[in-house]
Order: structure tokens, then sequence, then C-alpha cells
């Protein structure tokens, strides 16, 4: 059983600015922010692109579930692609697809020649060359960052993610007020194309370039075998991320589907992207305590931290008035950050390097599965019971979810690595000089 891998040759201090002074983690920043910015408008404009095409929730869960779920299929192939290849090369090319995907929905619906099955065809694609980087991506952060920072490292590219959403969110909101769902897709299209040259530049350490030895001797097959071994042994692994299916079917189903078409009938389109903004800024205060919380069971925290998604949900089925769906998502963002900060840190910290990929795989599989189906059924059933009674259902499922996940002794008891004294005592010498 191979250890974590040894730290990156190149030290930055242990401040919580430190990760900031890598190079490499600088492209990594740069890029993965410039593609949130676009990101966080997309959504937007896709999700009322359907719908002024066709009006119908259960269409435009087709589309965006269509993503998801190839996104999902692919996702094993990726992991284990990521151990075997240069993280960020693959990085580079899953965004040149990608702006090339989003270009082509861009064009049909700016041109009112889109339909239904050519969204989902495109929306496929672009699940599918998604799936190829989305666990480098993750499981680069070792690579370019030592081992007693990176739970800055894993804030500050939190903040930075959330700081682009902030900025996007309420501009996809007016653009698609203003100028049409079509243009909010073509700046997404341009803004993968803009991350794939800040990914070119990112050069991994020395240490950290090559392929692990066994990856490269083994099948993909033998590879994926050795993940799940790495998966199914550590059992805070595969409760948190049982959870998290559940968790992510009520959420994407509540706030992909079902929130657009409530705020259609309430506080209006561009009302919807504020909303979704101040998720945004309770993200970016979650990130900014993430990087001075020190605590020994981090992973506990994060999980209970979790239960503060309740809220929104409650509010859209309930009293969907704007300035209580902004304090509910206010509040959604703030905890929903502690657990991913939590999250990478834990993961990185427990699980060998030259496998965190493929771990981070079976992760990403098993907490999106229920994606598409939640995206999916969520209109059907909100034809069935009622989009008020959808959305209450939505929230209880999060609840008890949350409720499973914090009775396992494995996940309420794992220990996280706080920095030694002379390690905490260097890092506020460093912050007092800055």
């Amino acid at each position: 059983m191979s250890g974590p891998a040894s730290d990156p040759p190149a030290r930055a201090g242990t401040g919580t600015l430190a990760p900031l002074r890598l190079a490499p983690f600088r492209f990594l920043l740069a890029g993965r922010s410039i593609n949130a910015l676009g990101n966080a408008i997309a959504p937007i404009a896709l999700a009322f692109a359907v719908l002024d095409l066709t009006g119908s929730p259960s269409d435009l869960g087709l589309v965006v579930g269509a993503r998801m779920l190839v996104n999902v299929v692919f996702l094993l192939f990726g992991g284990a692609l990521a151990d075997r290849v240069p993280k960020h090369l693959l990085m580079v090319g899953a965004s040149v697809a990608a702006a090339l995907t989003q270009a082509a929905v861009a064009a049909l619906v700016l041109s009112g020649t889109a339909t239904v099955a050519l969204l989902i065809a495109l929306s496929a694609v672009n699940g599918m060359v998604g799936a190829l980087a989305l666990p480098a991506s993750a499981a680069i952060v070792p690579q370019l960052v030592p081992a007693d920072i990176r739970q800055q490292a894993n804030a500050l590219n939190r903040l930075f993610l959330n700081g682009a959403v902030i900025i996007g969110a309420p501009v996809g909101g007016v653009i698609v007020a203003t100028a049409g769902p079509g243009w909010g897709i073509a700046i997404d299209a341009a803004t993968f194309g803009l991350s794939a040259v800040a990914f070119a530049l990112l050069r991994l350490p020395s240490a950290g370039t090559a392929p692990a030895a066994g990856a490269a001797r083994g099948s993909i097959v033998t590879d994926l075998r050795t993940g799940w071994t790495e998966f199914r042994s550590r059992t805070w692994l595969w409760v948190v991320v049982a959870g998290f299916a559940v968790i992510n079917a009520a959420l994407s189903g509540g706030i992909s589907v079902l929130g657009p078409v409530v705020a259609d009938d309430t506080v209006g389109r561009r009302a919807w992207g504020l909303v979704l903004a101040a998720q945004t800024v309770g993200m970016v205060l979650g990130a900014v305590l993430a990087l001075r919380i020190r605590v020994s069971r981090l992973l506990f925290l994060g999980v209970l931290c979790t239960a503060f998604e309740v809220l929104p949900m409650l509010t859209l089925g309930a009293v969907p008035h704007l300035g209580l769906l902004l304090g509910a998502a206010f509040l959604a963002g703030a905890g929903i950050e502690q657990f991913s900060v939590a999250w990478e840190t834990t993961m990185q910290e427990h699980i060998p390097t030259d496998r965190l990929a493929r771990v981070y795989s079976y992760d990403m599989v098993g907490s999106f599965v229920a994606i598409p189906i939640g995206q999916v059924v969520a209109g059907p059933i909100a034809e069935a019971v009622g989009v008020e009674s959808a959305l209450v259902g939505a929230a209880a499922l999060i609840a008890l979810a949350v409720a499973g996940m914090l009775s396992s002794g494995a996940v309420r008891n794992l220990r996280h690595r706080l920095p030694t004294s002379a390690e905490a005592a260097t890092a506020t010498m460093e912050e007092s000089a800055a």
C-alpha cells in the first residue's frame, strides 16, 4: 500500500495566502476562475432558452439531465486517465472541446434553429468532455501545493471560484433578460477558450509530471479496481458519498428545474440571478472562514454545516419572497462551503496521491449519479403533486441525508491533521509581516 505522495519541491511558507506564491497554483486558479465565470452564466441562460423554446419543466429537465448523465458515465474513465497522463493536458483538451460545444449551442439559440433534441445531444457531448477532466482538476492540487497548506489552497480555490460566480450569476440574469439566453451561452464558450490558455501555461513540478509507474503498467480495468478498493475501504468516504447522492438529487431538481419555474411566476428572472448570487456570497464568506478554521474533526464540521441547504428549498416551496430567498441562499452557501473545503482537504490528506484521481472519480460518480435523475423527475413530480409540495419534499430528503451521514461514527470521529505549533507560529509571523 503506497502512502501519500511527498510534498512538491517548491515551498511557499505556511501563511493563509501562501499557495498564491506558487506559480502553477496561480495558473490553475486563473483557469478555473475564468471557467466558473462563464459557467455561472450558462445554467441561467440554458434554463430560460429551453423555457422560451417549449415552456416545459420536463423538457428543461431532459436537457440539463442529459449532460449530467453522460458526465457520470464517463467519470470513471476520466479518473483512470488522469492517473496515467499529465492532468493539465486533459484539462486543456476538455476546455477546448467544451468551448466548441457551447459555441454550437449558442449559434442554435441565436439563430432560432434550436430544438430540444439538438440541445440534449450537445449537452451530452459537453458532459462527456467535462468528465474526462473533472477528476484531474480535483486531484492536481497535491502535485502543486505542499500538504501543510492544502487547506488554505482549497479554501482559496473555492474563494476565487465563488467570487467569479458572484459576478457571473447576476450578469447572467441581466444578459438573459436584456440580450437573450443565446448570448449568455456564447460568453460561456469564450471563457472555456480562455481557461484552456491558462491550463496550457500550467507547468507541474518535476516530481509530479510523470504518471505513477504502477498506473502505466496496468490496464484501465486494473486501475479502476485499485480505485474501487481505495474507495470502499474507507467508511467515512462512501457514507458521505451516499448521503450526497440524495442531497444532489434534491438540489438539482429543486434549484436547476423548479427554481426557474417558481422565479418566472414570482420574483422574476433577473431576481433569480440575484438569489443564485446571494448563495455564492455566502460561499465566499464560508471560504474566508475555512481559511482560518482549525478543528480536529474537520469532516464532521463540514457535514453538519450541510444542513443549511434545507433553507432555500423550504423557502422556494413555502414563501418564495425575494428577501427570504436571498437570506436562505446566503446561509446555504456559507454552510456548503465549509463542507466543500473540509471534503477536499480530507480527501487529499487521507488518499494516496497516485490514486487520488480514481478515488475522486468514484466519489463524483456516487455523488453525481442521482443529479440527472433529480433533474429529469422534478418536472413530472411537480406536475403530479404541485411545485410547492415537490420542493418541501426535497427539503425533507436533504435533512434525512444529513442526519444519516452524522449517524456514522467514522464521519463524526475522523481526525484532521492540524498544523504543528511551529507551523502555526510561522504562519502568524508571515501574516503579521504581510
